[in-house]
């Protein structure tokens, strides 16, 4: 018999990190995720067919058509 237990074999056990602390990393990670996405949208910048202006509201004729007040 051997002294070595069999719940980890690579012999890390998962460490116990405080709720601050899983916090700070996880915005870490968006944070760095941002800059990337980030960095390559800038290649992109030049494409019109991204951005399109928004159409205007047509008037409302029904004044006209009805001969109005």
């Amino acid at each position: 018999m051997s002294d070595v237990t069999p719940t980890n074999e690579s012999g890390q056990e998962p460490k116990k990190v405080s709720l601050a602390d899983a916090i700070k990393n996880k915005l870490a990670q968006k944070k760095q995720a941002q800059a990337d996405n980030k960095s390559g949208s800038q290649q992109r910048a030049g494409n019109s067919a991204v951005m399109r202006s928004q159409n205007n509201k047509k008037p409302n004729n029904q004044r006209r058509r009805t001969g109005g007040s």
